[in-house]
């Protein structure tokens, strides 16, 4: 079929969402993305040992821009992290896992939830990193990254995540959070900000 998902594959529709970057100082460029480009810090941690911040001027995104520790003076590796899009419903994410592990050349397939979304992480045939989301109901501080079987049901899965998301810092609806920082974005953009 010309334009359309092969034999055995489910189409599904994508909304991009963020990117994230590997960054040498990552003190000066949070400066440079919150000062220069007016993006707000939403969190910031430690991930696998390296130092990481999101950002994000939407309150329906947690993050825009994620800037991440650890890309040398020297470019050893692509300073871009990966690119990220958004799908509707966790049964779309679990249709995304099956058909990037049902493609030879797709590698490093892993699932991961970070409390506020589902993941499925994958490198492309040149070794690009994939993710692909689903949003949860909760929010909780980041960053979160624990391991994800996206083989289970979905009504299962969501069980437990709820239940791990109650027990983190930060807890609260989605929507609540998005509304407090909605109120921070107008406060420093007016109106058309929010």
């Amino acid at each position: 079929k010309e334009g359309g998902p092969e034999m055995g594959t489910t189409a599904v529709k994508l909304a991009f969402s963020h990117v994230g970057i590997h960054v040498t100082d990552v003190d000066k460029m949070v400066d440079f993305y919150t000062r220069v480009l007016g993006l707000i810090e939403t969190d910031r941690g430690e991930v696998r040992g390296l130092p990481i911040v999101f950002t994000s001027q939407d309150a329906s995104e947690h993050h825009q821009v994620v800037l991440v520790g650890g890309r040398p003076s020297e470019l050893a590796f692509n300073p871009i992290n990966q690119l990220s899009f958004r799908v509707a419903s966790l049964e779309d994410l679990q249709a995304v896992y099956r058909n990037a592990g049902a493609e030879p050349e797709v590698t490093k397939i892993r699932g991961t939830h970070h409390g506020y979304s589902l993941s499925v992480y994958f490198m492309d045939p040149e070794g690009n990193r994939i993710e692909v989301f689903w949003e949860s109901e909760w929010y909780v501080r980041q960053p979160v990254a624990e391991p994800l079987d996206l083989n289970r049901p979905a009504d299962e899965i969501r069980a437990e995540i709820e239940v791990f998301c109650r027990d983190r810092p930060g807890f609260q609806p989605l929507r609540d959070w998005q509304t407090a920082l909605a109120e921070r974005i107008q406060s420093r953009f007016g109106a058309e900000g929010g």
